[in-house]
């Protein structure tokens, strides 16, 4: 059979995504090395290639696939439309963190098959029992909907990440130079884990795992490390260094191996603060960045969200990195609740910790969040072209305009002159003109945010 297998790009009014970063489909990868080789599997990255039309022509697809985050349910949900219109035989299969979390919203006649959880086994159930004709209401897990698709959801929780195949990364070799985050660039994608024993309330990833952090022996990903052609090396996990032991020996067998890479994962900060030797021990085998969730900069904030840390950890966590001369892609949060002199203090605060690079979310209650659960009922829109990490969904104390005023100046303003140029020179002279036009983009966007709102909204006042 023909599979054709789908990464969405963000929808136009969503804010960062791809603009600033582009990393490997590596779900879809996986997917693709899990069914069987006589399948003709092909990856398009909508991200970097729109012209979805040409594919289905050229390609005349059996199956199509794709995969989706909150943020791409209208756009997914438009292109099972077009692809059914092109040709309504094809099975349509969507699959991802959003169909795993509130699978509801694909409950559509353009899509047949709903996968959530891991999906690398049951699809390749789906294709096997589709070649032959066999039922699919009879997998395991299979329930049948009301218009004819089928909801297929096993459950992750007793996963064992080490029965994987590895990804099919040559499916995606026309677009590998186009993955990157930042300067880091041509970027590969490795997943080495999966979940976390912590319970943050705006997450909702340890749900899928029951709490539980799964792992993948040192020894597969030192097999997976020597096929990955790229130097910078992005670990694609919902946090990396949770298992300490583990991690110290995979560094241990990576300097072993002679492997040199530049790598790039998550890590929170009590674990950097508790364990700096760690750190010390990564940085001699290739870790040059490090992206922490530092949240907010008081500890009231902290524990509103249950994030299980201080901000002391946070604070020794920057300085730890600095000290390692690791860079930190630090991320804070603004709650919908700020005032003017919260983003004052937050901008003081950012510039006391002389930071090179320093995101900024709004807090958003994704579904499947406890938080999501908590204020549903006060959400200011429900488009989940809005689920962004700008956009607010819950109504702000200023007026929405001054709201994201204030958020274009913290971005402008939270670094020094000095850091900024520091930054500038971890990029290649080339892409400095792209940088500046997508940070001039981002300005230009956040500042006018407040008119993608209803008027009603615009000088609404909590």
């Amino acid at each position: 059979m023909k599979i054709l297998l789908i990464q969405p790009a963000k929808p136009e009014r969503a804010l960062g995504g791809e603009d600033f970063s582009i990393f490997e489909p590596l779900a879809l990868e996986y997917l693709a090395a899990g069914v069987a080789p006589d399948h003709d599997v092909r990856i398009l990255d909508m991200r970097l290639d729109h012209d979805l039309d040409s594919h289905l022509r050229d390609f005349r697809p059996d199956v199509v696939g794709i995969t989706s985050y909150t943020v791409h349910v209208n756009t997914v949900n438009r292109l099972f439309q077009q692809i059914k219109a092109f040709n309504p035989e094809i099975c349509t299969v969507v699959g991802g963190h959003h169909a795993t979390v509130s699978p509801e919203d694909f409950y559509t006649p353009s899509i047949d098959l709903i996968i959530g959880g891991e999906g690398v086994f049951p699809f390749r159930e789906v294709m096997l029992r589709l070649e032959k004709n066999l039922a699919l209401s009879e997998i395991p897990g299979a329930a049948c909907l009301e218009n004819g698709a089928i909801l297929l959801h096993q459950g992750d929780q007793d996963l064992d990440l080490n029965i994987f195949p590895l990804p099919r990364r040559d499916l995606t070799a026309a677009y590998r130079q186009s993955y990157f985050s930042e300067w880091m660039r041509p970027l590969a994608s490795i997943r080495t884990s999966k979940g976390c024993h912590f319970r943050c309330q705006f997450c909702a990833l340890w749900k899928l795992t029951g709490g539980r952090y799964l792992t993948r022996k040192p020894e597969r990903i030192i097999e997976e490390l020597g096929t990955i052609q790229e130097d910078y090396v992005f670990f694609a996990d919902d946090e990396s260094l949770l298992d300490t032991a583990r991690m110290g020996a995979l560094a241990g067998l990576i300097q072993e191996s002679g492997i040199r890479k530049r790598f790039f994962l998550y890590g929170r900060s009590d674990t950097i603060s508790h364990h700096p030797d760690l750190l010390e021990k990564w940085k001699k085998v290739g870790l040059e960045r490090v992206f922490v969730g530092l949240e907010f900069m008081r500890d009231a904030d902290l524990k509103t969200v249950r994030k299980g840390s201080t901000v002391e950890n946070n604070e020794k966590a920057v300085q730890i990195l600095k000290g390692l001369d690791i860079d930190i892609w630090p991320m804070f949060m603004i709650r919908p609740e700020f005032d003017r002199k919260d983003f004052t203090d937050l901008r003081k605060y950012c510039l006391g910790l002389n930071l090179d690079f320093i995101g900024f979310s709004v807090l958003t209650p994704l579904p499947g969040t406890d938080l999501y659960n908590d204020v549903k009922d006060q959400l200011i829109s429900s488009s989940y072209d809005y689920f962004d990490f700008f956009h607010t969904l819950l109504p702000t104390k200023l007026p929405l305009n001054d709201f994201y005023q204030e958020l274009a100046s913290l971005f402008k303003r939270s670094r020094s002159l000095k850091s900024q140029i520091r930054l500038m020179r971890k990029y290649r002279l080339r892409e400095l003109p792209s940088l500046f036009r997508a940070y001039g983009e981002l300005m230009k966007r956040l500042k006018t945010l407040a008119q993608d709102y209803p008027v009603s909204l615009s000088s609404w006042r909590k």
